[in-house]
Protein backbone atom coordinates (compact mmCIF):
# COMPACT_ATOMS: atom_id res chain seq x y z
CA UNK A 1 0.00 0.00 0.00
CA UNK A 2 3.50 2.26 0.75
CA UNK A 3 4.01 2.00 -2.92
CA UNK A 4 0.69 2.65 -4.14
CA UNK A 5 0.53 6.13 -2.35
CA UNK A 6 3.42 6.99 -3.31
CA UNK A 7 2.42 6.64 -6.75
CA UNK A 8 -0.48 8.36 -6.54
CA UNK A 9 1.25 11.38 -4.15
CA UNK A 10 3.50 11.69 -7.41
CA UNK A 11 1.44 11.96 -9.72
CA UNK A 12 -1.06 14.58 -7.52
CA UNK A 13 2.56 16.35 -6.99
CA UNK A 14 2.69 16.63 -11.02
CA UNK A 15 -0.92 18.16 -11.54
CA UNK A 16 0.12 20.56 -8.96
CA UNK A 17 3.21 21.47 -10.31
CA UNK A 18 1.28 23.28 -13.03
CA UNK A 19 -1.06 24.68 -11.03
CA UNK A 20 -0.98 28.55 -9.65
CA UNK A 21 2.31 29.67 -11.25
CA UNK A 22 4.67 31.68 -10.33
CA UNK A 23 5.32 35.40 -11.43
CA UNK A 24 7.87 34.90 -14.83
CA UNK A 25 9.84 38.03 -13.17
CA UNK A 26 10.74 35.49 -10.41
CA UNK A 27 10.35 32.22 -12.85
CA UNK A 28 13.17 32.92 -14.80
CA UNK A 29 15.50 33.48 -12.46
CA UNK A 30 14.92 30.30 -10.86
CA UNK A 31 15.41 29.00 -14.45
CA UNK A 32 18.21 30.43 -15.17
CA UNK A 33 19.86 29.22 -11.94
CA UNK A 34 18.65 25.36 -12.37
CA UNK A 35 20.04 25.66 -15.97
CA UNK A 36 23.60 26.77 -14.66
CA UNK A 37 23.32 23.85 -12.10
CA UNK A 38 21.70 20.96 -13.30
CA UNK A 39 22.89 21.21 -16.90
CA UNK A 40 25.78 23.50 -17.48
CA UNK A 41 27.36 22.39 -14.10
CA UNK A 42 26.75 18.56 -15.67
CA UNK A 43 28.64 18.77 -19.11
CA UNK A 44 32.29 18.69 -17.44
CA UNK A 45 31.17 14.25 -15.96
CA UNK A 46 29.41 13.69 -18.71
CA UNK A 47 32.03 14.93 -21.56
CA UNK A 48 34.64 13.10 -19.50
CA UNK A 49 32.47 9.92 -19.65
CA UNK A 50 30.86 9.63 -22.53
CA UNK A 51 35.00 10.20 -24.52
CA UNK A 52 36.42 7.32 -22.66
CA UNK A 53 33.32 4.94 -22.77
CA UNK A 54 33.56 5.45 -26.40
CA UNK A 55 37.11 4.08 -26.60
CA UNK A 56 36.32 1.45 -24.31
CA UNK A 57 33.42 0.41 -26.54
CA UNK A 58 35.43 0.60 -29.97
CA UNK A 59 38.75 -1.30 -28.72
CA UNK A 60 36.16 -3.82 -27.47
CA UNK A 61 34.75 -4.27 -30.32
CA UNK A 62 37.75 -4.34 -32.08
CA UNK A 63 39.16 -7.22 -30.54
CA UNK A 64 36.36 -9.47 -30.97
CA UNK A 65 36.47 -9.02 -34.34
CA UNK A 66 38.92 -11.39 -35.59
CA UNK A 67 37.78 -12.90 -38.07
CA UNK A 68 39.72 -11.33 -41.29
CA UNK A 69 36.40 -11.97 -43.26
CA UNK A 70 34.70 -9.09 -40.84
CA UNK A 71 35.61 -5.94 -42.81
CA UNK A 72 36.66 -3.22 -40.36
CA UNK A 73 34.46 -0.64 -41.06
CA UNK A 74 32.10 -2.93 -38.82
CA UNK A 75 34.40 -1.34 -35.73
CA UNK A 76 33.03 2.37 -36.58
CA UNK A 77 29.08 1.12 -37.16
CA UNK A 78 29.11 -1.04 -33.98
CA UNK A 79 30.01 2.08 -32.12
CA UNK A 80 27.67 4.35 -33.41
CA UNK A 81 25.04 2.20 -32.72
CA UNK A 82 25.60 1.10 -28.88
CA UNK A 83 26.03 5.10 -28.92
CA UNK A 84 23.42 6.15 -30.14
CA UNK A 85 20.75 4.22 -29.31
CA UNK A 86 21.75 3.42 -25.50
CA UNK A 87 24.99 4.33 -24.07
CA UNK A 88 24.19 8.31 -24.57
CA UNK A 89 20.56 8.43 -23.69
CA UNK A 90 19.73 5.25 -21.06
CA UNK A 91 23.52 5.19 -19.56
CA UNK A 92 24.47 8.66 -19.20
CA UNK A 93 20.65 9.60 -17.80
CA UNK A 94 21.25 7.54 -14.78
CA UNK A 95 24.95 8.77 -14.61
CA UNK A 96 22.86 12.24 -13.82
CA UNK A 97 20.31 10.49 -11.57
CA UNK A 98 23.07 9.98 -9.32
CA UNK A 99 24.46 13.54 -9.78
CA UNK A 100 21.51 16.10 -10.54
CA UNK A 101 19.12 13.70 -9.16
CA UNK A 102 21.19 13.54 -5.46
CA UNK A 103 21.78 17.29 -5.75
CA UNK A 104 17.53 17.78 -6.48
CA UNK A 105 16.86 15.96 -3.57
CA UNK A 106 19.18 16.99 -1.18
CA UNK A 107 18.15 20.78 -1.66
CA UNK A 108 14.60 20.44 -1.30
CA UNK A 109 14.79 18.15 1.04
CA UNK A 110 17.00 20.36 3.02
CA UNK A 111 14.30 23.34 2.40
CA UNK A 112 11.72 20.98 4.39
CA UNK A 113 14.19 20.53 7.09
CA UNK A 114 14.61 24.00 7.77
CA UNK A 115 10.88 24.98 7.35
CA UNK A 116 11.70 26.96 3.97
CA UNK A 117 8.75 25.41 2.05
CA UNK A 118 6.15 25.74 5.10
CA UNK A 119 7.23 29.42 4.79
CA UNK A 120 6.36 29.64 0.75
CA UNK A 121 3.00 28.39 1.55
CA UNK A 122 2.36 30.63 4.31
CA UNK A 123 3.14 33.70 1.93
CA UNK A 124 1.01 31.95 -0.22
CA UNK A 125 3.10 30.68 -3.24
CA UNK A 126 2.43 27.41 -4.70
CA UNK A 127 5.76 25.67 -3.56
CA UNK A 128 5.57 22.97 -5.84
CA UNK A 129 5.76 25.20 -8.92
CA UNK A 130 7.97 27.26 -7.00
CA UNK A 131 10.74 24.53 -6.59
CA UNK A 132 10.13 22.21 -9.09
CA UNK A 133 8.95 23.20 -12.64
CA UNK A 134 11.85 25.83 -12.95
CA UNK A 135 13.99 22.19 -12.56
CA UNK A 136 11.42 20.56 -15.09
CA UNK A 137 12.23 23.84 -17.48
CA UNK A 138 15.47 23.34 -17.31
CA UNK A 139 16.01 19.92 -18.06
CA UNK A 140 14.21 20.31 -21.44
CA UNK A 141 17.94 21.16 -22.19
CA UNK A 142 19.03 17.96 -21.20
CA UNK A 143 18.98 16.76 -25.06
CA UNK A 144 21.79 18.72 -25.76
CA UNK A 145 23.90 17.37 -23.17
CA UNK A 146 22.89 13.90 -24.65
CA UNK A 147 23.93 15.54 -28.02
CA UNK A 148 27.60 16.21 -26.65
CA UNK A 149 27.43 12.87 -24.94
CA UNK A 150 27.00 11.55 -28.28
CA UNK A 151 29.21 13.36 -30.39
CA UNK A 152 32.21 12.94 -27.96
CA UNK A 153 31.33 9.03 -27.04
CA UNK A 154 32.23 8.36 -31.20
CA UNK A 155 34.93 11.02 -30.92
CA UNK A 156 36.75 8.64 -28.57
CA UNK A 157 35.74 6.00 -30.32
CA UNK A 158 37.46 7.08 -33.40
CA UNK A 159 41.13 8.13 -31.08
CA UNK A 160 40.76 5.02 -29.38
CA UNK A 161 40.29 3.01 -32.94
CA UNK A 162 43.29 5.64 -35.18
CA UNK A 163 45.69 5.53 -32.10
CA UNK A 164 45.33 2.23 -30.69
CA UNK A 165 45.81 0.73 -34.70
CA UNK A 166 42.92 -1.11 -34.50
CA UNK A 167 41.30 0.55 -38.04
CA UNK A 168 42.04 3.38 -40.50
CA UNK A 169 40.47 6.54 -40.13
CA UNK A 170 38.41 6.09 -43.59
CA UNK A 171 37.10 2.78 -42.71
CA UNK A 172 35.91 4.23 -38.79
CA UNK A 173 34.34 7.28 -40.73
CA UNK A 174 32.63 4.00 -43.08
CA UNK A 175 31.26 2.28 -40.62
CA UNK A 176 29.66 5.49 -38.78
CA UNK A 177 28.08 6.24 -42.36
CA UNK A 178 27.05 2.97 -42.85
CA UNK A 179 23.31 2.08 -42.69
CA UNK A 180 22.74 5.12 -40.85
CA UNK A 181 18.80 4.90 -39.54
CA UNK A 182 17.77 9.37 -39.03
CA UNK A 183 14.78 7.53 -36.52
CA UNK A 184 17.62 6.21 -34.39
CA UNK A 185 18.33 9.85 -33.40
CA UNK A 186 14.51 10.69 -33.30
CA UNK A 187 14.27 7.14 -30.77
CA UNK A 188 17.35 8.67 -28.44
CA UNK A 189 15.64 11.80 -28.06
CA UNK A 190 12.29 10.93 -27.61
CA UNK A 191 14.03 9.13 -24.61
CA UNK A 192 16.17 11.97 -23.43
CA UNK A 193 13.35 13.72 -23.24
CA UNK A 194 10.82 11.27 -21.26
CA UNK A 195 13.88 10.57 -19.09
CA UNK A 196 14.67 14.69 -18.33
CA UNK A 197 11.12 14.28 -16.82
CA UNK A 198 11.72 11.70 -14.29
CA UNK A 199 15.17 13.14 -13.62
CA UNK A 200 12.75 16.06 -12.73
CA UNK A 201 9.89 14.78 -10.31
CA UNK A 202 11.06 11.70 -9.19
CA UNK A 203 14.08 13.44 -6.50
CA UNK A 204 11.49 16.55 -6.71
CA UNK A 205 9.20 13.87 -4.82
CA UNK A 206 11.45 12.42 -2.30
CA UNK A 207 12.82 15.96 -1.76
CA UNK A 208 10.01 17.54 -0.77
CA UNK A 209 7.71 14.55 0.90
CA UNK A 210 10.50 13.73 3.03
CA UNK A 211 10.61 13.94 7.21
CA UNK A 212 13.36 14.11 9.72
CA UNK A 213 15.89 16.12 9.89
CA UNK A 214 19.97 16.18 7.96
CA UNK A 215 20.35 12.48 8.40
CA UNK A 216 16.93 11.95 6.48
CA UNK A 217 18.48 13.64 3.50
CA UNK A 218 21.16 11.72 2.95
CA UNK A 219 18.45 8.59 3.50
CA UNK A 220 15.98 10.39 0.35
CA UNK A 221 18.77 11.32 -1.89
CA UNK A 222 19.49 7.69 -1.92
CA UNK A 223 16.27 6.58 -2.55
CA UNK A 224 15.47 8.72 -4.68
CA UNK A 225 18.95 7.36 -7.12
CA UNK A 226 17.21 3.99 -6.65
CA UNK A 227 14.08 4.86 -7.95
CA UNK A 228 14.80 7.27 -10.63
CA UNK A 229 17.14 4.71 -11.99
CA UNK A 230 14.78 1.87 -12.02
CA UNK A 231 12.20 3.48 -13.55
CA UNK A 232 14.68 5.09 -16.33
CA UNK A 233 15.25 1.66 -17.15
CA UNK A 234 11.40 0.40 -17.49
CA UNK A 235 10.87 3.34 -19.50
CA UNK A 236 14.07 2.46 -21.66
CA UNK A 237 12.49 -1.21 -22.31
CA UNK A 238 9.01 0.39 -23.24
CA UNK A 239 9.74 2.82 -25.28
CA UNK A 240 12.30 0.90 -27.01
CA UNK A 241 9.90 -1.67 -27.56
CA UNK A 242 7.02 1.00 -28.56
CA UNK A 243 9.69 2.81 -30.74
CA UNK A 244 12.17 0.11 -32.66
CA UNK A 245 9.69 -2.85 -32.56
Amino acid sequence: MTYLHNIGAYFLMIAEMFRKPTKWSVMKQLVLKDIDDLIIGSLGIVAFIAFFVGGVVTIQTALNISNPLIPKYLVGFATRQSIVLEFAPTFISIIMAGKVGSFITSSIGTMRVTEQIDALEVMGINSLNYLVFPKFIALLLYPFVISIAMFLGILGGMAACVYGGFSSLDDYILGIQTDFTPFHITYAFIKTIVFAFVLATIPSFHGYYMKGGALEVGKASTTSFVWTSVVIILLNYLLTQMLLS
